[in-house]
């Protein structure tokens, strides 16, 4: 008689996955915040929207970790690239102006390790956390024979509000704006394939290796979480003083800050304002790669760049200090073609 076949043997263990959703719950319930009804374990997750709202726009986006998990699997160490997961996302949605509401994530694997997945969730309920934002559900998928073993995937989704008269999408931007950059902490989540190739592959360096002029290992480095700007930001947009906001993501400064300027305006960026971490020269020297290359492929030390009227820069500067920024004006608005210039 032929042995029975069960979902288990075939790799799938659903008893496994009920115990890693109801740890996943109790994670989620420290995100909780105003507008949350109910928690995770049904088929969708609800949010009702606060009555204070005049005319609610609502702002989605989605993202993934990318290339960077190569980077995770090859240390063992899984518990930063949840954060880069919430990041990419409401980083992106603060960019119209928007207060990040609640976060979902999807997270995909050949074989489920509750270890590792509780890492990844812990650092998805600590960036949410970091935003504001409630972690409303999301998606464990166990797919044996689909990914290399030890591997996986994310993706994430935000969902935020802001007022229709208060969205920012660029048309207020004029020549005369003052640009504001913001810190990035390394290479967030972008440009890790160039990286990877550079760094291990040509150069040949080691995941744990200190190599000089690094303050930690490579690996290290390479992990440092991408940084979540809404705490920082999101009290300027109430106030009516920004009047553009990039994400720099892949693309580098060259490719995203184009992307919120009106017709007839470009951007001439002074890259001796600010001085790049040093994982940035490391991939220069090391790679060969060009300083155009560079400054299109990575954001070079510069996260989040806010586009300013001259009258509100001092505010916005000083507001920013208070929170514990370090923003460096570093360019400005000109009449042109839509696009970057770079000197200094």
């Amino acid at each position: 008689m032929n042995q029975r076949i069960t979902y288990k043997g075939s790799g799938v263990d659903i008893e496994a996955g009920n115990k890693f959703a109801r740890r996943i719950s109790g994670l989620a319930r420290t995100t909780r915040r105003a507008g949350v009804l109910g928690g995770i374990g049904g088929f969708g997750g609800l949010f009702a929207l606060s009555k204070a709202h005049k005319e609610p726009v609502l702002v989605a986006g989605t993202d993934g970790v990318g290339t960077k998990l190569k980077i995770a699997f090859a240390a063992g160490r899984h518990d930063t690239v949840g954060i880069d997961l919430v990041a990419m996302c409401v980083n992106d949605i603060l960019t119209l102006g928007a207060e990040p509401l609640f976060f979902l994530d999807y997270f995909a694997t050949g074989r489920l390790d509750r270890r590792t997945g509780a890492a990844i969730i812990k650092g998805i309920a600590a960036g949410c956390r970091q935003a504001g934002c409630a972690l409303l559900g999301g998606e464990t998928a166990e797919m044996p024979s689909f990914y290399p073993e030890g591997e996986y995937d994310l993706a994430g989704f935000a969902v935020g509000v802001v007022e229709r008269k208060k969205i920012i999408d660029g048309r207020k931007i004029r020549p005369g704006h003052v640009l504001v950059g913001l810190p990035s902490s390394g290479l967030h989540s972008n440009g890790y394939s160039l990286a990877r190739k550079v760094l291990f592959d040509a150069a040949g360096f080691a995941f744990d290796e200190r190599v000089p002029g690094l303050s930690k290992p490579l690996g290290d480095v390479l992990l440092a979480p991408t940084r979540i700007y809404v705490p920082s930001v999101l009290p300027l947009v109430r106030h009516d003083v920004i009047h553009g906001i990039a994400h720099i993501t892949g693309g580098g400064i060259t490719g995203n800050l184009p992307r919120i300027l009106p017709p007839g305006c470009g951007a001439v960026i002074d890259r001796s304002a600010w001085t790049p971490q040093p994982i940035f020269r490391l991939i220069e020297e090391s790679g060969v790669v060009s300083r155009t290359e560079m400054f299109r492929v990575f954001n070079m030390g510069i996260g989040l760049i806010l586009a300013v009227p001259p009258r509100s820069a001092p505010l916005v500067l000083d507001e920013l200090k208070r929170m514990r920024e370090r923003p460096r004006v570093i360019g400005e608005i000109v009449r042109g073609r839509r696009g970057v210039r770079y000197a200094g």
